[in-house]
C-alpha cells in the first residue's frame, strides 16, 4: 500500500504503519522526534541527535527506513502534518483528567483516527472488497478477541441486505473453514496488528485453495497484509492506557459501513427488498413478545 506522499495528514499513519520495522533503540528515537512540541523547520540534525543520543547517521537512517528521502524530507512532512488541525485532537490522557476531560479526549482520539484513516483509504481496494463480497458463492469471515466482534459486526449488517456470511473465531475452525473454500469463495481477515499467525494461516490456506482474501489490518506492511488479495487499512494512533485498537476499532467498523453500503449498491433494489423483509421479521417477533 503506497500512501500519496503530497497529502501531509499521510504522514502520521506512514510513520505509525513503519514503526513494527524499527529495533526498539529506532522506535524511541521516532518518539522523542513525534513527541517534542518545538519540532520543526529549523529543528536541525545534529539538534535531533544530540537529544536523541545517538549519531546523526542513524537519525538519517531512521527517516530512510520510515520511508523518507532523509531527514529533511522526514522534517518537511512531519512539520506538515502536526501544523495540521487534526492534529492537535489526540491527547493523552492523565490521571489528573476528570471524567468529562477523558470523555472529550477519547471522542477527539476517535474523530482523529476517523480522519486520517479517511487520508488513506484506498478506493480502488474498497471497490475491489465489494466487488469480492457482493459476487462471491461463500463469505467467511475470521477473527479473534476485538477483532471477531468487528466480524460479527459486519456479518450482521451483510445480512440485514440478504448477504450470507460465517463467523470463525477459532484458530482450528478457521482452518477447517479455509480447507473448504476454493475458486468463487472469500475469506476476509480482520486482526488489528496483522501478526495473528490464528488468522494468517487460514488465509493463506484459503488463497492456495484459490479463493480471494481480503485483510483489514492497522498496517499495511504487515504479513496478514501480505497474505491478502485486498487490503484496507484503518490507522490510529495509541496511548499507554487505550492502546492502539480502541480508536482503530471504531476507525474498522466504520471501513465497513462503507464496504457495507457499496455491496448494497451494486443490487440496490434486492439489498432494499432484504433489508424490509428482515427488519420485518424482528419487528414481528418484537410485537409477539
Amino acid at each position: 500500500m503506497s500512501l500519496p506522499l503530497g497529502d501531509p495528514r499521510t504522514i502520521g499513519p506512514r510513520i505509525r504503519m513503519m514503526m513494527p520495522h524499527l529495533t526498539p533503540l529506532e522506535g524511541k528515537v521516532v518518539d522523542m522526534m513525534l513527541g517534542r512540541r518545538d519540532f520543526g523547520e529549523n529543528t536541525s540534525l545534529k539538534t535531533v541527535a544530540e537529544d536523541a543520543g545517538v549519531s546523526e547517521a542513524m537519525i538519517v537512517k531512521i527517516a530512510k527506513k520510515l520511508g523518507f528521502d532523509g531527514f529533511k524530507d522526514f522534517r518537511a512532512g512531519l512539520t506538515g502534518y502536526n501544523r495540521l488541525p487534526t492534529a492537535e485532537l489526540h491527547e493523552e490522557l492523565s490521571p489528573d483528567d476528570t471524567d468529562a476531560e477523558i470523555a472529550r479526549k477519547v471522542f477527539r482520539t476517535s474523530v482523529h483516527a476517523l480522519e486520517e484513516t479517511l487520508a488513506i483509504l484506498d478506493p480502488q481496494a474498497l471497490e475491489r472488497a465489494a466487488d469480492l463480497i457482493f459476487g462471491a458463492r461463500q463469505r467467511d469471515l475470521y477473527g479473534v478477541g476485538g477483532s471477531a466482534q468487528i466480524a460479527r459486526d459486519v456479518a450482521h449488517k451483510l445480512l440485514r441486505i440478504g448477504v450470507r456470511t460465517s463467523v470463525f473465531d477459532d484458530a482450528h475452525m478457521m482452518l477447517m473453514s479455509a480447507s473448504l473454500l476454493g475458486e468463487g469463495d472469500v475469506a476476509i481477515a480482520i486482526s488489528h496488528s496483522g501478526t495473528s499467525t490464528a488468522v494468517i494461516e487460514p488465509v493463506e490456506l484459503a488463497r492456495r485453495r484459490g479463493a480471494r482474501t481480503i485483510a483489514l489490518t492497522n498496517y499495511a506492511t504487515s504479513p496478514l497484509a501480505s497474505a491478502a488479495d485486498v487490503v484496507l487499512c484503518s490507522t490510529a494512533q495509541g496511548s499507554p492506557l487505550l492502546g492502539e485498537n480502541a480508536a482503530a476499532r471504531i476507525a474498522q467498523l466504520i471501513i465497513f459501513d462503507a464496504v457495507f453500503a457499496a455491496v448494497a449498491r451494486r443490487d440496490l433494489k434486492a439489498a432494499e427488498r432484504n433489508l424490509a423483509a428482515t427488519m420485518g421479521a424482528v419487528a414481528g417477533r418484537r410485537r409477539g413478545a
